[in-house]
C-alpha cells in the first residue's frame, strides 16, 4: 500500500499509494498517519465521478489525494483545522509526483464542526460541494489518552462532534449530494441519527478483518434528502482466515483499483 521512498526533513516521510499513483507527506513521529481507512473510504466514491469533493477533517490528505487521483476530473477541496497537519497536506499538492493533479486540489484551513456566519466565513459555503467524505475522530474522551496533541485532535471524539461533522456536510452539499464516513461499528447508532434527518438511502458496508471476525470499521454512505430506507450492502473481508495476505477484493479497494 505504501513505502517510505526517500528522506525529508527529520520527523517527514513521503510515502507511495495506489501502487505509486500518487504520494503524501506525512508526519513520522507524531499525528496520524494515514493507511488502509483512508484508501477504503475513497473507494466509497466511483472511479468516473465528476464533481467538487469535501474531505472534511483532511490531516495530511491521504483520502482526499485518493480521490483526486483516482477520479480523473474531480475537484477537491482539502479541510482541516490544524495549520500544522494542514501543512502536511499543502505539502503533498505541491510534489512533483502529483503532477497530475494540479489544479484539482485546494486546502483549506476550518473547523469542520463551526456553524452559521462563522462557517461561511471560513470558506465553506452552502450547496458547494457534490460529494464530501469523512473519516471523523472515532475515540471516545475516556479511552486511553495519547500525550500526542496532534494524535489526539485527530483521533478523540468530543460529545455532539458526529451531530456537528454531519451537519456541517449536510449544509455545504448541494441537493441530491452524497456523502461517505468511515467510522467503528459502535459509533453506528450515533452516526445512523445524524444522518437520517439529513440524508435517504443509507447504506452501510462493514469491514471485517477477517471472515470469522466482527466487522472493525463501517463505511455509511448517503444521499441528502433522499427518503429511500437505510440498507445494508455486501461487507468486505480485508483478510483470508489465516496470514496477513489482503484477499483480492480488498486489494482492488485499497490500491484504487475498484469502487466500494
Amino acid at each position: 500500500m505504501s513505502s517510505s521512498l526517500h528522506s525529508l526533513p527529520y520527523g517527514e516521510t513521503l510515502d507511495a499509494f495506489h501502487r505509486g499513483a500518487f504520494y503524501l507527506v506525512q508526519p513520522s513521529m507524531k499525528g496520524h498517519r494515514s493507511g488502509i481507512d483512508a484508501m477504503i473510504l475513497a473507494s466509497a466514491i466511483p472511479a468516473d465521478f465528476k464533481g467538487d469533493v469535501a474531505d472534511l477533517g483532511a490531516g495530511a490528505g491521504a483520502a482526499g489525494l485518493a480521490v483526486a487521483s483516482r477520479c480523473a476530473t474531480a475537484q477537491v477541496t482539502l479541510i482541516e483545522r490544524s495549520p500544522e497537519m494542514l501543512l502536511y497536506a499543502n505539502k503533498s499538492c505541491s510534489l512533483p509526483e502529483n503532477a497530475h493533479m494540479y489544479g484539482r486540489l485546494t486546502c483549506l484551513q476550518a473547523d469542520v464542526t463551526m456553524s452559521g456566519p462563522a462557517r461561511h466565513e471560513a470558506g465553506l459555503s452552502d450547496n458547494s460541494f457534490d460529494y464530501v467524505i469523512m473519516n471523523p475522530p472515532f475515540n471516545q474522551s475516556h479511552d486511553r489518552a495519547t500525550p500526542d496533541t496532534l494524535k489526539a485532535q485527530a483521533h478523540v471524539m468530543h460529545e455532539g462532534m458526529f451531530e456537528s461533522w454531519i451537519r456541517t456536510a449536510s449544509g455545504i452539499l448541494r441537493p441530491r449530494g452524497q456523502i461517505a464516513i468511515i467510522a467503528r461499528p459502535a459509533n453506528l447508532s450515533e452516526m445512523l441519527t445524524a444522518l437520517q434527518r439529513r440524508f435517504g438511502s443509507i447504506a452501510i458496508t462493514p469491514i471485517h478483518a477477517r471472515p470469522s471476525e466482527p466487522a472493525i470499521r463501517v463505511v455509511i454512505t448517503g444521499i441528502k434528502g433522499s427518503r429511500a430506507p437505510v440498507f445494508l450492502a455486501p461487507a468486505i473481508i480485508l483478510h483470508k482466515s489465516s496470514g496477513h495476505e489482503f484477499t483480492p477484493r480488498a486489494e482492488n479497494l485499497i490500491n484504487g483499483c475498484d469502487s466500494l
